[in-house]
């Protein structure tokens, strides 16, 4: 990546969309961060006065507004070299006994969300031969995980959209991630919408630390191997290897 790059993160306040900025600011000429949080930017853009030119945004991306005024900064700003579609939460149990307002919200901002913005996004990369799309999705878009259908599901989607995206897309100069972390530290797991997940379930050994899952994502998104889907961390990709051979254990074939 160039200096005179120009990037835009969703999910800029915390956890990977906050790694994502810490480490494109020494690479951008400038930067737009998207979050709900507008304070948690205004310090985000504080400590990185100096390295990159950082406009933030507050905008809740859940909403059609919120879509809206992300939209406008795309069109009015300087063409999007680096879109990051990292904005998301989680859900947790039964989705028989769910909030469904809650998995209706989740499913805008991390599918909807991701359309629109990715939509206006395109058309500049596309004209000038080059840019990257990223889309956080989830290793739980890979492997069935009961108590996070609707996450698994929209994660799914982020799998299924950026391949479709890759093939459309690779002949014009434009390359996709979807990137697909495990358990990472972040503060996803500390919300309203996850109260009743216990992180010390989960072994000391599964956790990544977001700095490493971008660092491995934008490595991979600069170099030529054109790789599209990347799950991040080798304890994650055998659960996924393990994941795809169930599958087509699964698989039925009517005689």
């Amino acid at each position: 990546m160039s200096k005179s790059f120009h990037a835009l993160v969703t999910g800029a306040s915390a956890g990977l969309g906050d790694a994502y900025v810490r480490q494109l600011a020494g690479r951008c000429d400038s930067m737009v961060v998207v979050a709900r949080r507008g304070e948690r930017l205004q310090e985000l853009a504080r400590a990185l006065e100096g390295q990159c030119k950082v406009e933030t945004l507050d905008a809740d991306l859940a909403t059609t507004e919120g879509q809206a005024r992300v939209v406008e900064a795309i069109r009015q700003g300087p063409p999007v070299d680096l879109l990051v579609n990292n904005a998301g939460y989680s859900t947790i149990g039964p989705y028989a006994s769910s909030d469904l307002d809650n998995e209706l919200g989740m499913l805008r901002l991390h599918n909807e969300a991701t359309m629109v913005l990715t939509r206006a996004a395109l058309p500049a990369m596309i004209e000038q031969g080059s840019g990257a799309v990223i889309n956080v999705a989830s290793v739980a878009g890979l492997v069935s995980t009961p108590n996070v259908a609707v996450y698994g599901a929209t994660k799914a989607f982020l799998v299924s959209f950026t391949r479709a995206l890759r093939q459309e897309l690779k002949e014009q100069g434009v390359r996709v991630q979807c990137l697909c972390p495990g358990y990472t530290r972040s503060e996803i797991h500390s919300r309203e919408t996850m109260a009743d997940f216990d992180v010390n379930i989960v072994p000391e050994k599964l956790w990544m630390e977001a700095d490493v899952v971008v660092a491995e994502s934008l490595a991979a998104i600069s170099d030529d191997a054109d790789q599209w889907l990347l799950v991040s961390g080798d304890h994650n990709r055998k659960v996924v290897a393990r994941e795809m051979e169930a599958l087509r254990a699964d698989l039925h074939y009517p005689s």
